[in-house]
């Protein structure tokens, strides 16, 4: 490799590293609980000058969508699917266990996309991606029983989805595995309909 071509490696090595640590430190301070940080936190958090963080990203919506691949990125590195195979009640269990986990995890950056997807086309459509993945798996998870039931189908991704989740977190103060528990009693009872009804 040519001096010159090690230097190009070298800049995009870097340019590589600066864009990540800039969405790291978008979604570090939104853990944190800073739901809506700043440009200019957001460099700092980064290490990075604020020209810096607009060089790398166009305006606040470029770094929303990196910043949303990471977090999809991370909810694919810790999804297990559950097999369709299994009893009915045992895969219950294993869709709420595993639910449970992804929804406290994606939770600060659940609220944090709350505050500002009304303005921003880019949640937006995240938060459809969040919704048709979350459906396509319940459909492949309980196909026998939902056997082509898009009412049953779309009652059961809607109390999958955060603002379930956090109704009983947070406005009803339910523990962990109390909120578990209710989700997986109402997937346990939307299922024992027959449906045809």
């Amino acid at each position: 490799m040519s001096p010159a071509s090690q230097r190009v490696d070298g800049r995009t090595a870097r340019s590589e590293r600066t864009r990540n640590a800039i969405v790291d430190a978008h979604l570090q301070l939104i853990r944190e609980g800073d739901l809506r940080p700043t440009a200019d936190r957001i460099a700092k958090q980064a290490g990075v000058s604020l020209r810096a963080l607009w060089s790398h990203f166009a305006d606040m919506e470029a770094l929303f969508t990196a910043s949303g691949r990471r977090v999809l990125e991370i909810r694919d590195a810790a999804h297990k699917p559950v097999s369709p195979e299994l009893p009915l009640a045992e895969r219950i269990d294993a869709y709420c266990r595993q639910r449970t986990r992804l929804l406290e995890q994606i939770g600060p950056t659940a609220k944090a996309a709350a505050l500002k997807e009304p303005f921003s086309e880019t949640l937006q459509r995240y938060r459809r991606l969040h919704v048709e993945r979350v459906r396509a798996e319940l459909g492949t998870l309980f196909a026998v029983e939902v056997d082509g039931n898009d009412e049953l189908l779309n009652a059961l991704t809607a109390i999958s989805m955060w603002p379930t989740w956090s109704t009983w977190r947070e406005t009803m103060n339910l523990s962990v595995p109390a909120a578990r528990a209710a989700l997986s009693r109402t997937i346990t009872s939307l299922l024992q309909v027959a449906p045809s009804a």
